[in-house]
């Protein structure tokens, strides 16, 4: 069935890949950003495409839409961005989830809401399952993302208590491939870019800290399983790869696959900087069926290529 489709955030990284998807899939996509760190390069072969729209629009400022489906994925998703303006990146969280919650109350829509494994903070239980509270500074330099996203999602469960409204929850763990921002500071493209420069490899820390990384096919297809998934069902989800990797051990495999003679040199670790994150992923096998299935290997494979695209470029 085709349906209206709303994508706040959507010529970001996975805003971008979801359209695709959604459209791929038969629907009619409103794609919404207000490109802080989206790109219209994202979204720009899609333009088009007969049941696409591209609306450049800030969700802390009211939108009137006729949609069925939201997917809230508006909001800077790495330190370097969410903290070059702390307060805006708060009110993309809260004052985006209060205006596309009215919208979807006033159209009766379906609204998911893309929250964040940081909501755990650095964590004292390991792995994560979605019962976990929590260990979050409520006043570091990363609170302004955490603490959004965490009310975010307060507001979510609200509405869905006091007004029935039918919303959908995931909680992203590390995600990565191609059209992620090469100078967003995360890990992953840090490497990437690094490596193909012939540059040295930052490290932060001792390179013993672990995350979880998850290709972007895996997360857009749990995406839309969720969106889908039984009405009362609203989660939240933890939605990531299991395989748990250290910083050292990502740096050497970039290394293997791009090549060159880049050296590792090691920093400070950043402030709150999570010692481990690893999802439990037992809720979206149960309750979605799904799992990821591409492997770190592979997922690189095709990461390093679009990064060497776009700087040859």
């Amino acid at each position: 069935m085709m349906r209206k489709v709303l994508v706040t955030g959507g010529a970001g990284f996975l805003g971008s890949h979801l359209c695709d998807r959604l459209l791929a899939d038969g629907h009619d996509v409103l794609c919404v950003d207000n490109f802080f760190t989206g790109s219209k390069r994202n979204v720009a072969h899609l333009l088009n495409h007969p049941y696409f729209e591209l609306l450049r629009h800030d969700v802390t400022f009211p939108l009137y839409v006729e949609v069925e489906r939201i997917f809230n994925l508006a909001c800077p998703a790495s330190p370097v961005h969410y903290q070059h303006d702390p307060v805006q990146t708060t009110k993309t969280s809260v004052h985006g989830a209060i205006n596309m919650l009215g919208l979807a109350k006033r159209v009766k829509a379906r609204i998911l809401q893309a929250s964040t494994s940081e909501v755990y903070g650095d964590p004292e239980v390991h792995p994560q399952r979605e019962e976990y509270w929590g260990r979050v500074n409520p006043i570091g330099l990363r609170s302004c993302y955490d603490e959004g996203k965490r009310c975010a999602e307060t507001l979510f469960f609200d509405y869905h208590r006091q007004h029935a409204l039918d919303i959908k929850v995931v909680r992203i763990f590390n995600t990565y491939g191609p059209r992620m921002h090469p100078n967003d500071g995360r890990v992953v493209s840090n490497f990437i870019v690094q490596a193909l420069k012939g540059e040295d490899i930052t490290i932060y820390g001792d390179g013993s800290q672990t995350r979880s990384f998850c290709y972007v096919d895996d997360l857009i297809e749990a995406f839309v399983r969720m969106m889908e998934s039984e009405r009362g069902f609203a989660g939240p989800v933890n939605i990531g790869n299991p395989g748990e990797f250290s910083m050292l051990q990502l740096a050497e495999q970039v290394l293997a696959l791009v090549g060159g003679r880049s050296k590792l040199v090691f920093r400070p670790l950043p402030a709150d900087d999570p010692r481990q994150r690893q999802p439990d992923i037992a809720l979206a096998q149960e309750k979605l069926g799904w799992q990821p299935k591409v492997a770190l290997e592979d997922g690189l494979k095709e990461t390093i290529a679009y990064f060497r695209r776009t700087l040859e470029a």
